[in-house]
């Protein structure tokens, strides 16, 4: 059995570390090398780290569509092609190539969140569980026939960070239990329900600006499911605070927007209740609890959040 894998974030490394301990991984197709950090330093990503590490061939094209592309992949001759948080979507041509098809581990319970951003949108709007499921690829955009599915609940304080860390281990060991079955056979593709779809856009830096006009409780999801990207933050005096843990508490009297203490914490008014900043982050400087934030700028307390704006 040729496969090749396709993948490129922390997410992905688990399933290619599972397929190579069992099957024959004739190429890796990861995302460019690109600038990061304050350096610009050129880093790879997780997955090319890992397929360095494996000593695997390595593609990293710049559109995967490319006539170059498509024949590197022709020559590899893959019986198989298993896509993880890629980042790219494939062409009918690509598709065509493996003779059992393409398998995509994606990070929701198709059809609900299609899309680049699922286990954000499934914390962001309050999901009970989401989960990972094993679908046949063809040219939509999460649109193919399911394989399998497993669903797993989201606890209350879990970040996308660590929900993505147990969904990565689960899409590995999921794949593990269903290529054999499917590889012989055994498995009836199901076809997605379309009037069931939620999408999930690509998020963007600027989506994680905190509207304190929003209630405390979709705030507080917002912090969880931008953590750690895009991040969620507000600005005062032209800085940009992020903020990386709340919680919610009862509501006060005063002005939707203006900042209280709650528990030595600066806590800002919403029309549901307060958001509590338990931990924040100041341009330039460490994460710190929300306490040591108020204790050296104390003239914050003074001001309502609505009225700040954007530099």
């Amino acid at each position: 059995m040729r496969i090749v894998f396709m993948g490129s974030p922390v997410f992905s490394v688990p399933t290619l570390h599972m397929l190579v301990s069992d099957y024959s991984i004739v190429g890796v197709i990861t995302q460019v090398d690109k600038a990061a950090g304050r350096g610009r330093v050129i880093a790879y990503s997780p997955i090319k780290d890992a397929a360095v590490a494996l000593a695997l061939p390595i593609l990293q094209p710049e559109k995967v569509r490319s006539p170059e592309s498509v024949n590197a992949i022709r020559k590899w001759s893959p019986d198989l092609i298993i896509v993880s948080a890629y980042g790219q979507i494939l062409s009918q041509e690509i598709l065509d190539i493996p003779r059992m098809g393409s398998i995509n581990i994606h990070a929701s319970l198709l059809p609900r969140w299609r899309g680049a951003a699922p286990i954000q949108a499934a914390i962001l709007h309050g999901d009970d569980g989401t989960g990972i499921t094993l679908m046949l690829m063809d040219v939509g955009l999460d649109t193919g026939p399911i394989l399998t599915q497993t669903t797993i609940q989201i606890m209350d304080k879990e970040t996308a960070g660590e929900l993505s860390t147990r969904l990565s281990q689960l899409g590995a060991d999921q794949l593990c239990q269903t290529l054999p079955d499917y590889i012989q056979g055994k498995i009836v593709p199901a076809p997605q329900d379309t009037l069931l779809a939620t999408y999930a856009p690509m998020l963007k830096k600027q989506d994680g600006l905190l509207d304190f006009s929003k209630p405390a409780q979709e705030l507080a999801r917002q912090v969880r499911a931008f953590e750690p990207w895009p991040g969620s933050f507000f600005f005062w005096e032209n800085r940009r605070i992020a903020v990386h843990s709340v919680h919610v508490d009862e509501a006060a009297e005063q002005e939707i927007g203006t900042l209280v203490k709650r528990s030595r914490n600066p806590a800002v008014v919403t029309p549901d209740g307060v958001l509590v900043l338990d931990e924040v982050q100041p341009a330039g400087r460490k994460t710190m609890t929300g306490e040591a934030f108020v204790n050296g700028t104390p003239a914050i307390m003074s001001e309502n959040m609505l009225q700040q704006e954007a530099p």
